[in-house]
């Protein structure tokens, strides 16, 4: 009878391990998202840095704000759905949308070689120029001066490419799990020079003590864009055009004055290649 009873538990098991499996086939074939298929959700899950100011921030009610954040509400309001923003990091940016945490992200973004194979990114939305921010009393004229400078960087962030390219042997790399933690690393003294975006590098020098840094180098002209699974198409297409859309009626412009103070760069019309 024992036997009889440990039969029928297997193969109750096995039937359920079948199921198991197909449903787990349905739920990745639903997360191949299309834009109908956000639009009958009803819902856009968006993931934005908050540490990036003022392309990522926080507002007064420490919710997500920021360049990047009104694009992702124009974004919404254009496919008729509500939003959801969900803050992320640097480092957490990708393993979060893969994970289908977010339906794709809007988290000043730049292609680069390692990324694009594991995302696909739409045309750009915004763009950056990332700079070496050090003390005045150093002379920093070319990369080859960096030998013996602590420079701290945000963690795997396109200021930690760009810098790692170009940095010569014995310089001292120090990378922090978000722009912030660099920014306070460089204004208590612990490195000598910081990468970062030049709205970084402004907010800086408004702070007490700030005077004692300037621009070194510039690391990268950067562009970021909206970015999304591999697989994507009818999604890519959909975040191009929303993207061509409001590039062309200048209302993005009007939100990169709003936090920015200046013109919208002119941006690539297409998706760029990986930045090396």
């Amino acid at each position: 009878m024992f036997q009889r009873f440990a039969r029928r538990q297997l193969m109750n098991f096995a039937a359920a391990a079948v199921c198991g499996g197909l449903l787990g086939s349905v739920a990745l074939k639903a997360n191949a998202q299309t834009v109908d298929e956000i639009k009958k959700k009803g819902t856009v899950t968006i993931g934005i840095l908050v540490d990036f100011p003022p392309y990522g921030t926080v507002d007064s009610s420490n919710q997500p704000d920021g360049y990047d954040a009104d694009v992702a509400k124009l974004l919404a309001k254009d496919w008729g759905v509500k939003l959801n923003l969900v803050p992320v990091t640097g480092p957490n940016r990708i393993p979060y949308l893969l994970t289908n945490k977010v339906d794709l992200l809007i988290a000043s973004f730049s292609p680069t070689p390692d990324r694009a194979k594991q995302v696909q990114f739409s045309r750009p939305h915004s763009a950056a120029t990332i700079v070496l921010f050090g003390e005045k009393k150093l002379s920093i004229k070319t990369p080859a001066d960096l030998k013996r400078v602590r420079v701290a960087v945000a963690r795997a962030s396109t200021q930690d490419t760009a810098l790692t390219a170009i940095a010569p042997e014995g310089t001292e790399i120090r990378r922090f799990d978000d722009d912030a933690s660099a920014m306070q690393a460089l204004l208590s003294g612990q490195v000598d020079a910081l990468g970062c975006a030049t709205t970084v590098a402004a907010q800086i020098a408004k702070r007490p003590g700030g005077d004692a840094f300037e621009n070194k180098l510039v690391l990268r002209q950067q562009y970021m864009a909206p970015t999304m699974r591999l697989g994507q198409p009818d999604l890519l297409k959909g975040v191009d055009a929303f993207v061509g859309k409001y590039v062309d009626n200048g209302e993005l412009n009007k939100l990169y004055k709003k936090w920015l103070q200046t013109d919208l760069p002119t941006l690539p019309t297409a998706a760029l290649p990986a930045a090396k």
